[in-house]
């Protein structure tokens, strides 16, 4: 009989590395997840991709006087029977011993699987740490009949057999489990039965060197050992032949270019991580990653497993062209039901919908209309409810845009040209769905803020346009016009608190105005901002050239390796050589050499980082020069780059270009029928001959004068489609005049400041003089 564990409740718990060397999932009925890192089972998420309760098994191997951890070890292989079956075996191999593990999550139950082997002196040890709840601070474990169970109120796992468990302990991490028995006394001797709410762990030894183990999840511990026998006793050669089965025909289906064995392969892999991120609990539902940043040290709730809308459609556009159009629906099904009642969706949330940050990316409102937009294009017919998704959503933008809360990096508001051009593509691409008022009011709406992005987003003649020797350039955000628009300052979040002009930092979020077919890869503002970029976020790496999200990032590793801590220094992102990629392409070069380098920043079991190490080695941090740094790792947004500008390099044009878009704005860019003064985005100056609408969300009533304050006049605010109110003044009101002054009353309410819009004279014509012609 055992007694209680010492050293409640244990260390402070953290999730593992996200290192990862593969993830895993079944197609079937079944609810769980499974990471690999550093060749042992990291974290397992249940009964949803946002649930992490496990934070890893590590396997150990104990013989006469010595004890191999072979996390640390890290001698060992894996392989797969194709790309696309994500059945992973793990072989540890040494001086003497091999260790294979076959990790095989049971498609009809909670349960995980492992089928091992032992050659060897030794026996197999395994230590086990839940972290039931998404938290390691209140767990219990216990030992009873032979088997090994830990629970809170909500959840329950058991983990158990098909050989005889010995040695079975429990204990709280850092005093009285598995690990330190083992570096205490070389073996496992503790027999302890019970460990009440703390970071526990869960240890044992199997009697014969070859065997099955089963890790159930349930509701109750009882239910979880249901789980885990019944799988046992199904037999693991069927429930594998089942496993293989269902992603066999998944797989088969995939329609990938191979230019070469490595990026082909990568393609079907890529194909399959975004497969395994998709909830089965709440289908369509696409975590950004199943890691946590830097997970080995924070404890963090929400880490990377939460579903960020423009990650996810992102992703759906990539299953779209890879054949997968099921998948793609699936994706926008979801999209529709978590989408808010006025019309946005949240920062991020998990999969059922839960938001978790609520703050407002306007790009976020745009993808989920153009991935509608490609689906009806390739003949799909529309789901139930997309008209009601796609008009609220064009409202949400039509009322907040063209700024946005938070840019794409989730960090500065204001007018990022990667945001503006999907709200302009998703406005253009809105019609199928709109009333004629209501087309006619976005289309004019997206022309409007086309024509005008350059006046938002375009600097030039600075002193980094001269230092590059070119005229200007995009940058990477400008912030709102009360704080200065492109003149003003970004807020550096991760740099503690530091400012930089704006005109002072660049990104590659401009190559979307390129992408969605705004703007010309030979347009000459384009280019200069390519020398521009490239100059400045370029980063050679033994794996190739990658780039940096903007100049004076803070979201990465120090420069001596200590893991970001909401401060740090940004390091070099795969997914930006795959959109500095598509720029190439669309510029008419071959973008293989930007899929090469995507290829080897991955993981030796195929994933691809958030980001890379770019400076030079630190090895006692594990961190080397165009390898996974500890940031997130899979992202779905990288496999998505990826899987897109393999399948656009074949196909010629990025999958995410809309022909609506491309014959909207290909050839020129379009004059909008009226020009918008709003708050966020005043105009100086109104083109001759054009039509001006003062606008705003509420009722008002504008005030008006002509060349300082002359025939003043009061006009009613009118209403305007998408729950708009406006002041509409023809061309003809402004013929002779030089100034447009007014204020506004909201009820009884003054706004308290006057405005003024210049009017441009009209040019007047030119007399050309022909010479006349003589022989």
């Amino acid at each position: 009989m055992g007694e209680a564990a010492f050293g409640a409740p244990g260390i402070a718990p953290t999730w593992a590395s996200s290192d990862k060397d593969f993830v895993t999932s079944a197609l079937g009925n079944s609810r769980l997840w499974v990471t690999i890192g550093h060749g042992i089972i990291n974290e397992v998420y249940w009964p949803s991709t946002g649930r992490p309760q496990i934070r890893d098994l590590s396997f150990y191997l104990i013989g006469d006087g010595r004890w191999i951890d072979l996390k640390r070890v890290r001698q060992y292989e894996l392989s797969k029977p194709k790309p696309y079956l994500p059945l992973l075996t793990i072989a540890h191999t040494g001086d003497d011993y091999r260790l294979t593990v076959e990790v095989l999550p049971d498609p009809l139950r909670d349960v995980l699987l492992l089928r091992y082997e032992v050659e060897g002196p030794y026996r197999l040890g395994i230590i086990a740490a839940p972290h039931l709840g998404t938290s390691g601070y209140d767990n219990t474990a216990w030992i009873e009949d032979g088997e090994a169970y830990a629970a809170i109120d909500i959840g329950a796992m058991c983990l158990t057999a098909d050989v005889r468990m010995d040695d079975l302990s429990v204990g709280y991490v850092g005093a009285s489990d598995g690990w330190q028995d083992l570096a205490r006394n070389g073996r496992f001797t503790f027999n302890f039965d019970r460990a009440e709410s703390g970071n526990v762990a869960l240890s044992a030894s199997l009697a014969d060197r070859q065997g099955v183990i089963a890790l159930g999840l349930a509701p109750q511990a009882k239910s979880a050992r249901t789980l885990a026998r019944s799988a046992l006793a199904a037999g693991y050669a069927t429930i594998r032949q089942g496993f293989l089965d269902e992603w066999e025909a998944w797989g088969s289906k995939l329609t990938l270019p191979s230019p070469e064995p490595g990026l082909a392969s990568e393609a079907l892999m890529s194909a399959t991580v975004l497969k395994c991120h998709e909830d089965r609990m709440y289908a369509g539902a696409l975590v950004a990653s199943m890691s946590t940043p830097w997970g080995n040290q924070t404890n963090t709730l929400g880490g990377y497993h939460l579903v960020w809308p423009r990650d996810a459609t992102l992703a759906a556009f990539a299953l779209l062209a890879a054949n997968e159009i099921a998948d793609a629906r699936h994706i926008l099904a979801h999209m529709m039901a978590v989408q808010l009642p006025d019309g946005h969706w949240p920062q991020n949330y998990f999969p059922s919908g839960q938001p978790f940050w609520t703050g407002i990316q306007l790009d976020e409102t745009g993808f989920p209309i153009l991935l509608a937009a490609k689906l009806r294009e390739i003949g799909e017919d529309d789901a139930p409810g997309v008209r009601e998704m796609v008009r609220a959503a064009v409202g949400s933008i039509a009322r907040h845009g063209p700024s946005s809360d938070q840019d794409r990096w989730e960090e500065n508001p204001g007018i990022s040209a990667f945001t503006v051009a999907v709200v302009i593509a998703a406005l253009a691409a809105a019609g199928p769905w709109l009333d004629d008022g209501e087309r006619d009011y976005a289309l004019d709406l997206a022309d409007d803020w086309n024509e005008r992005i350059e006046q938002w987003c375009y600097v030039a003649d600075t002193p980094m346009a001269k230092q590059a020797g070119v005229a200007g350039y995009y940058v990477r955000i400008a912030p709102p016009e009360k704080d200065g628009g492109v003149t003003g300052n970004v807020l550096l979040r991760n740099r503690n608190g530091q400012m930089i002009e704006a005109s002072c930092l660049v990104a590659l979020d401009f190559s979307w105005l390129v992408r969605l077919g705004l703007r010309k890869a030979d347009d000459p503002r384009i280019r200069d901002t390519i020398k521009v970029v490239d100059s400045m976020l370029r980063v050679e790496t033994p794996s190739g050239a990658v780039y940096r999200r903007y100049n004076d990032d803070g979201y990465g590793e120090y420069d001596d390796g200590r893991a970001y801590d909401g401060n740090g220094v940004g390091r070099a992102w795969p997914l930006l050589t795959g959109e500095r990629g598509h720029l190439a392409l669309q510029a008419g070069e071959d973008p293989i050499e930007y899929l090469r380098t995507m290829h080897r920043c991955a993981s030796p079991g195929g994933l691809l980082p958030e980001q890379v190490w770019d400076a030079e080695a630190i090895p006692e941090r594990e961190l080397f020069p165009g390898r996974p740094s500890g940031s997130a790792m899979p992202l779905i947004w990288s496999h998505s780059e990826f899987l897109k500008l393999l399948i656009a390099r074949d196909r010629g044009q990025p999958v995410e270009l809309l022909d609506v878009v491309r014959k909207r704005y290909g050839k020129r860019v379009p004059k909008a029928k009226r020009t918008r003064w709003r708050n966020e985005t005043p105009i100086a100056t109104l083109a001759a001959g054009r039509t001006l609408v003062i606008e705003d969300r509420h009722p008002f009533t504008l005030r008006f004068g002509w060349d300082g304050w002359q025939s003043v006049e009061d006009l009613p605010a009118e209403p305007l489609p998408f729950g708009l109110w406006g002041v509409t003044i023809a061309p003809d009101s402004l013929k002779g005049r030089s100034a447009l002054n007014f204020t506004r009353r909201y009820g009884e309410n003054w706004e308290g400041r006057d405005h003024t819009v210049a009017i441009a004279a009209k040019p007047k014509p030119q007399i050309l003089h022909h010479r006349k012609r003589t022989t």
